[in-house]
């Protein structure tokens, strides 16, 4: 079943949620790419549709890692062209629509994120999936990204590569008060195929706290792109996470960039990943 399948078209009393002249809903950066690896950039930007007039926050609130994960794009275009892989960043803010949550979260277009009220997304029902503010997010921003994913897939498997999937995310370094201990962490569901070696290899490394489905865990259910693109087809896939402090600059993101370029290579190579996934721990 496509991604879209599911989902309402823009309700006709609604204008398109994209003018002609704003940035497209996704990107796709290398698409013929020569490695395994298909990069994955959720929460890419914190850029809002003119027509939702910032959702009702002043910039410096969209700047914040409510509106985006800091520095993860950065990885994702460096370690795009550092591994000759292809690269998937969606256009708008997790706070239109966030891509890394099934439909009908209520964290799908929060009304309030990380103790800060989002005016645009007051009254809005996540769960409704066919209410016309609703559905026009969803057919506009959030079907694109995940109909592209499905594609490059679709095609790779069809050209007989074996895809990886992996997921670029970034974290706050303070959340609710409390301090992070972590540089970075890697998030998994039951498919350890990926995220076991790419955990040994950031632990010896030896400078770094890495956490294991920490700070976020991979079972929680708030890891659509990993769950649909990766666990539900069978691709090997992982989601890490790296500390906003340490890529918020250009110089430490192509930092993590260069290191995730040095360690990946060997783990792609392991014959582990073409063999059929084993089901390690299931979310509840």
């Amino acid at each position: 079943m496509s991604p879209r399948s599911s989902l309402p078209d823009t309700p006709p009393a609604l204008p398109p949620l994209l003018a002609a002249d704003e940035p497209p809903a996704v990107t796709v950066l290398a698409p013929d790419a020569r490695s395994p690896l298909l990069l994955a950039c959720d929460h890419a930007s914190n850029r809002v549709p003119r027509a939702l007039d910032g959702l009702g926050l002043p910039p410096a609130e969209l700047a914040r890692h409510i509106g985006w994960d800091i520095g993860a794009a950065a990885v994702t275009l460096e370690l795009s062209r550092r591994l000759d892989a292809t690269a998937v960043l969606t256009g708008y803010s997790r706070l239109v629509v966030d891509v890394n949550r099934a439909p009908g979260e209520p964290s799908l277009m929060p009304a309030v994120s990380d103790g800060t009220p989002v005016p645009g997304n007051a009254g809005l029902d996540p769960a409704a999936l066919d209410a016309p503010a609703v559905a026009r997010r969803m057919a506009a921003l959030y079907a694109p990204y995940h109909e592209t994913i499905a594609g490059l897939v679709a095609g790779r498997r069809a050209a007989g590569r074996d895809p990886v999937l992996f997921c670029v995310h970034s974290f706050t370094p303070v959340m609710a008060g409390v301090q992070r201990p972590w540089h970075v962490g890697v998030l998994w569901n039951r498919d350890p195929r990926l995220a076991q070696p790419l955990l040994a290899a950031l632990r010896a490394e030896g400078d770094l706290v890495v956490g294991d489905n920490e700070p976020y865990s991979g079972r929680t259910g708030f890891n659509r792109t990993l769950d649909l693109h990766a666990e539900a087809t069978g691709v090997p896939g992982v989601m890490i996470e790296i500390r906003q402090d340490l890529i918020a600059g250009a110089d430490g993101a192509a930092a993590w960039a260069a290191r995730l370029a040095r360690l990946l290579p060997p783990i792609l190579a392991l014959p582990a990943l073409s063999l059929p996934a084993l089901a390690g721990p299931h979310r509840s």
